[in-house]
């Protein structure tokens, strides 16, 4: 009888862990993406066909995916399982944010693009 808490304790944990992982290698990879549409959306308002906000708003989600990141590796380090769940829920949320972020991001770089420029 006392097994089955304890095994439903290490699914949890191990759950933890793996949501850990998946926002590290994901976050990382998020802010790779920005990063090269900084530089995308650079070379567009050089040649002068654009100008927009958008790589202003990647920078903000940059800084949030990495900070997302951080925080997922912190959890994977961390020895205590209550802080492993703190950590792996924040990362979490700050992913959730920076995702939508994304989206707004990629409105606004469509409503640049299709909208002629007055």
């Amino acid at each position: 009888m006392k097994e089955e808490p304890q095994r439903q304790g290490n699914q949890n944990q191990r759950l933890e862990q793996d949501i850990s992982i998946h926002i590290f290698t994901v976050s990382s990879a998020m802010v790779g993406v920005c990063l090269t549409v900084i530089g995308l959306i650079r070379v567009v308002i050089t040649l002068g066909t654009a100008d927009t906000l958008a790589d202003d708003c990647l920078a903000v989600n940059a800084l949030l995916f990495l900070i997302s990141c951080l925080l997922s590796y912190w959890a994977l380090r961390s020895r205590g399982w209550r802080r492993m769940h703190r950590l792996e829920r924040l990362a979490d949320g700050i992913f959730i944010f920076a995702m939508i972020g994304m989206v707004v991001v990629c409105t606004l770089i469509t409503y640049t693009i299709t909208v002629p420029n007055r």
